[in-house]
């Protein structure tokens, strides 16, 4: 049985978007973390404001827009199985993340992003994989250097402008995403890591 708190978290907050039927069914089933589903649902927010944003600047780019929505709407659900990664460090909850969707149905193709998030210098990593890593890093501001390299190199290759435009470009959007970055941790403040 969920708690009320997780069911405010999925919710709550008109100006958060909110997470795909089937990630808000699977995070209610194993009866998620209030604290997770509030994370899980500012991650997805900006999700949707990089999709878009490439949708509208570099429409060359290739982009399954619901694999990224789902996979930033479910990344970090492997916390339900090691809670003590929801207030720490850790990394165990990627894989067994990617276990326990896999367990609830979810393809293979989807459940990928539990584990790729945090992996985003791996061999075979798309796009897509770069988007989801890059939204769990800028919904609380932080930028990541490395990773926003690769997605540069992503966007300037697809549309054959320079790394610079690109950059310049990239670094404007991420720039106004992280402003609103204390609402965003203001949000998920508000609820308890244990149900």
């Amino acid at each position: 049985m969920s708690s009320a708190a997780l069911q405010r978290a999925l919710t709550e907050r008109a100006d958060l978007r909110p997470l795909p039927e089937q990630a808000q069914v699977l995070l209610l089933s194993v009866d998620a973390p209030p604290r997770l589903g509030a994370h899980l649902r500012a991650v997805h927010d900006v999700a949707c404001e990089l999709v878009a944003w490439i949708r509208a600047n570099y429409a060359a780019v290739a982009v399954d827009e619901e694999a990224v929505l789902f996979g930033a709407a479910t990344h970090d659900i492997g916390k339900v199985i090691h809670p003590d990664e929801l207030s720490g460090p850790g990394s165990a909850h990627e894989q067994d993340g990617y276990l326990l969707l896999r367990e609830h149905g979810v393809s293979a193709e989807l459940a990928r992003f539990a584990r790729t998030h945090a992996s985003w210098t791996e061999d075979g990593i798309g796009v897509d994989d770069l988007l989801v890593s890059l939204a769990d890093k800028i919904w609380k501001g932080k930028r990541v250097p490395d990773l926003e390299q690769l997605i540069v190199q992503r966007l300037a290759a697809a549309d054959g402008s320079e790394p610079w435009q690109a950059f310049m470009v990239l670094d404007d959007e991420l720039t106004r995403i992280a402003a609103d970055a204390d609402r965003r941790l203001a949000f998920q403040a508000n609820y308890p890591i244990a149900i």
